[in-house]
């Protein structure tokens, strides 16, 4: 592998020049794309990189793209507005595009720099996507690109990759049913912990996450947050299945899903003693639950305003808030630690053996990157799956609230029977955690899938109403 080859005339307005209409045409229809319904007012190429320099057929194009679009009403709340968002993109060129790769057409170039090619996503060509499993193996330094892998592991050349389907914030190539590669597409600069964790828990030796295989990296922006991690390599774990669609296969045959909870539970509680001993925990006091309950009431107050629906439950809601600063406010404190940070039970695979693992720890993607790598209560992890078996019940038909609510407090026996300590006994915190994200799932499916609403305000009525957080067992 070599330095990217700069020919003159290659640079960012050039690129734009070529690339700006069909940027804007296809950028809103991807499901990674956080800035949906907004439009597009410009770009700015942050970095640009060419892996193939464009040749008469062929060329491979890295780019690191700013995308500016209006603020969001209210969002910033007097505070300075955040920059724009930034996602990554590899674009593959040609002269024309076989039919096999028509799926991935971006459009046909008719100015500028690439005026004549057909630009596409090159994630979905076997040669554009096997260049990075081989950069990844030869640890290649290509421009401000940087590939690095743990030299432990064992990368074969030649796997056959192919593109994931199940497209979400993110991208994901698996090659030969031996790794997964995931390629972050909205860049934060800043240490990803979709990377830090699970080399962190690989030292460890906690075998409940894979351990990263390799890496890559692009040295732009600041000094100080000049790490941008765009991809992680990890081994693919042929013959799992994640706990969501498990989940549902389970409920549609009637079976039983408590012994999947209980065992689900202990992994979870396996990942975050290791997480602890990895890490360094805080101690939380009054002033920091208070200030925990305070960051609940805003985004209750802000979801609030944006969800008519969830108005007539925000009083009762806010006396679950009220109810956690109180409760720093005696002699008790907590412990805070790292967190996975977003769990639910499709980021949980389960072998055919039955051993279960816990992926994706990049944390809520809409949340600042300062807050997501913040030590936090353990229990937070542990509101975020109890929702998910509510998720579940509710999502079937008929609602099975037995079924959510064996799981739940099957998921926290097996919790407790690891960690030494069962998430029911703090109920002031449990209940104000899964209010806090019943509070979120409203906001969001609002905003992106207004048919699944009923879902989380159905918790909301729950735990409004003073119903158990979780149900007795």
């Amino acid at each position: 592998m070599s330095e990217a080859v700069t020919r003159p005339g290659i640079t960012a307005d050039a690129l734009l020049a070529s690339l700006d209409p069909l940027l804007r045409a296809w950028l809103p229809r991807q499901r990674w794309f956080a800035g949906k319904g907004r439009p597009i007012t410009d770009f700015t190429v942050v970095s640009a990189t060419e892996l193939l320099p464009p040749t008469s057929e062929l060329g491979l194009l890295h780019l690191l793209v700013q995308v500016g679009q209006p603020q969001v009403p209210g969002q910033a709340g007097g505070a300075p507005p955040p920059p724009p968002d930034c996602y990554q993109l590899l674009l593959g060129v040609r002269r024309e595009l076989p039919p096999r790769l028509a799926p991935a057409l971006i459009g046909h170039v008719t100015r500028g720099l690439l005026s004549g090619f057909t630009v596409y996503e090159a994630l979905h060509d076997s040669r554009m996507s096997g260049f990075l499993l081989e950069a990844l193996r030869t640890q290649a330094r290509v421009g401000k690109l940087r590939f690095e892998r743990d030299q432990r592991k064992e990368i074969g050349n030649g796997l056959t990759p192919r593109v994931l389907a199940a497209e979400q914030s993110n991208s994901s190539l698996v090659y030969g049913d031996t790794f997964i590669l995931k390629l972050f597409r909205r860049i934060v600069p800043g240490v990803n912990p979709d990377l830090e964790l699970p080399l962190m828990l690989a030292r460890e030796g906690c075998a409940q996450v894979p351990a990263p295989a390799a890496w890559f990296l692009a040295d732009v922006g600041h000094p100080k947050d000049s790490v941008n991690v765009l991809g992680v390599l990890q081994p693919y774990l042929k013959g799992t299945v994640d706990g969501w669609d498990l989940a549902l296969g389970e409920l549609a045959e009637g079976r039983d899903f408590s012994g999947e909870a209980r065992a689900l539970g202990r992994a979870t509680a396996d990942v975050h003693l290791a997480l602890a001993r990895a890490l360094p925990t805080v101690t939380l006091g009054r002033a920091q639950m208070e200030r925990i309950a305070e960051g609940m009431a805003d985004r209750l107050a802000t979801a609030a305003r944006a969800v008519p629906a969830l108005q007539p439950y925000a009083p009762a809601l806010h006396t679950t808030f009220d109810a956690l600063a109180d409760l720093g406010r005696g002699e008790e404190t907590w412990t805070a630690q790292r967190i996975h940070g977003d769990l639910h039970l499709g980021q949980c695979l389960r072998s055919p053996a039955g051993e279960w693992s816990l992926i994706d720890f990049e944390g809520e993607p809409s949340r600042p990157l300062a807050e997501r790598r913040m030590p936090q209560p353990p229990v937070r992890d542990v509101a975020g799956m109890l929702r998910s078996f509510d998720y579940a019940a509710r999502s079937h038909e008929p609602w099975a609230p037995e079924w959510a609510g064996d799981c739940r407090a099957a998921y926290c026996t097996g919790y407790a029977e690891v960690s030494g300590r069962d998430p029911r006994t703090d109920p002031v915190l449990l209940r104000a955690y899964e209010t806090d994200k019943a509070v979120y799932e409203v906001f969001y499916e609002a905003r992106h899938r207004p048919d699944w609403l009923p879902v989380p305000l159905a918790a909301i009525k729950r735990l409004a109403t003073n119903g158990p957080a979780t149900d007795p067992h």
